[in-house]
């Protein structure tokens, strides 16, 4: 992938999940959808750091 593609990439998923993280307004009120909800938010910010560094490493090169 293009260096500039994965950073703008991890960022972007950064901050859609902190923006979504920070919000709280999806409705969900069972526990269940809130544990989804959770880790779904986390499974997002490490694929975005991952983009990130990805990204750092290219520019490296």
């Amino acid at each position: 992938m293009n260096k500039w593609f994965e950073l703008l990439i991890g960022l972007v998923l950064i901050v859609i999940s902190v923006y979504a993280w920070g919000m709280n307004s999806w409705g969900f009120g069972t526990a269940a959808l809130e544990f989804l909800k959770g880790g779904i938010i986390w499974i997002i910010l490490m694929i975005g750091l991952l983009f990130i560094v990805l990204g750092i490493s290219d520019l490296k090169d």
